[in-house]
């Protein structure tokens, strides 16, 4: 067995979910000849979900939402199984963009996207799919955002499930995910002790607030920046040290991104670190650590170890970036735990289901309370959990005034 299908095979013992909806739906094939498109991060994981939807009946092509975190060896193993591969592992944004392209010209019904750079480069290049898309789901909050501005700006034409925006997605995906794969990458490409050092992160979202609990179970201190009160407040409630930028600039030893904005740590800030230090990005795009002005301002720049490049400043010191910027759980890893993933595929799936079975009006749409549900009940029974239910006396008291 070559390597991508031993990958694809180790991942689909660990999720109970897609494999139950692959059992309970295989014979009324809900999504037979459904076109889907995808872009999103190519690794076993994501393959599985790709043959999931395809034993549902789908016909599915897919890329890489990301240059650097698709996995060749997976690309090839989803080949042999049928389905349309366009994505590669590359550090050229234009292969990244031509794979996106070939999936569109593909003519999709529905488009599964991760950071919405399929849906987006659809409107904005007015590519002839958009006159035929009957919908789309958006995995992360980065993209959920980026269709909102589409939808406000006029120009989408079709409706969206934000599935990142489902109980079962942000509240384990984004938290106990991004959490756990951030630091996974962090130390298996630098191999450095977290422990007693200072890491500072940037944005207390739900990314970031799983980054902050795992550096604090590790054992660092944390040092949390933000730019809205109430997170900056709760940061605070939550037993760490908050304070600007510039100010942590000269005290961390890691700093990582989960904002989703522009320019976040830049050349004022790099000028003010301690020797060594390490910086990594955990928002989708890499455009938060300003990797532009550290090469300008740096006197040289060289592969420290693999996805881990030094940069020398004027002032003698070096600073080491993970991944080029990039998605650091993926791009330098496997991404978030078999386990999490497997929750948030089942809302991928369910929901791309419920497009074909509704019509809706074009705007981002919230996943049904009944699907978030049944999926956390669906989870909890896998885990050998059983949980109380309410009375009908308990239900009337809480419907009475």
């Amino acid at each position: 067995m070559k390597l991508g299908e031993q990958k694809i095979q180790w991942v689909s013992q660990y999720m109970p979910l897609l494999n139950k909806i692959r059992d309970d739906e295989r014979l009324n094939q809900p999504l037979k000849d459904v076109k889907i498109g995808m872009s999103i991060h190519l690794e076993a994981k994501t393959a599985y979900l790709a043959m999931t939807l395809k034993e549902l009946g789908a016909v599915v092509a897919i890329t890489g939402s990301n240059p650097l975190s698709t996995q060749d060896d997976v690309a090839s193993a989803l080949k042999d199984f049928g389905i349309s591969v366009y994505g590669k592992h590359t550090h050229d944004e234009n292969e990244y963009k031509t794979g996106i392209r070939k999936v569109l010209d593909f003519m999709p019904d529905l488009i599964l996207d991760d950071g919405a750079d399929l849906t987006v480069t659809a409107y904005t290049t007015n590519h002839p799919v958009v006159e035929t898309l009957k919908g789309v789901t958006e995995e992360t909050t980065t993209g959920v955002r980026r269709l909102r501005s589409l939808h406000n700006s006029g120009l989408l034409k079709v409706p969206v499930i934000a599935v990142n925006n489902a109980h079962t997605k942000y509240l384990f995906d984004n938290r106990y995910g991004t959490g756990q794969s951030t630091w996974d990458s962090i130390m298996r490409n630098t191999n450095l002790l977290i422990a007693g050092k200072t890491v500072v992160i940037a944005g207390y979202g739900w990314c970031g607030r799983g980054i902050a609990s795992r550096a604090k179970g590790l054992g660092a201190r944390v040092i949390v920046t933000e730019v809205e009160p109430v997170r900056a407040l709760e940061a605070a409630m939550d037993g760490f040290t908050v304070m600007t930028m510039k100010e942590a600039a000269e005290h961390g030893d890691f700093f990582i991104t989960a904002t989703g904005d522009i320019n976040v740590i830049g050349e004022e800030h790099f000028l003010l670190m301690k020797d060594g230090a390490v910086l990594a990005n955990a928002g989708h795009f890499n455009v938060e650590i300003d990797v532009k002005a550290l090469s300008k301002i740096s006197v040289d720049v060289f592969q420290a170890r693999p996805n881990v490049d030094g940069y020398k400043l004027p002032n003698g010191k070096t600073l080491y970036l993970l991944s080029e910027g990039r998605l650091v759980n993926l791009a330098g890893a496997d991404g978030h735990p078999v386990e999490i993933m497997d929750l948030s595929f089942a809302v991928q799936v369910m929901s791309l289901i419920y497009l074909t079975q509704h019509s809706l009006k074009p705007g981002v749409y919230p996943v049904l309370k009944e699907i978030d549900e049944s999926i956390a009940r669906a989870k909890l029974k896998c885990m050998g959990i059983t949980i109380d239910s309410l009375g009908k006396d308990q239900k009337d008291y809480l419907e009475s005034f």
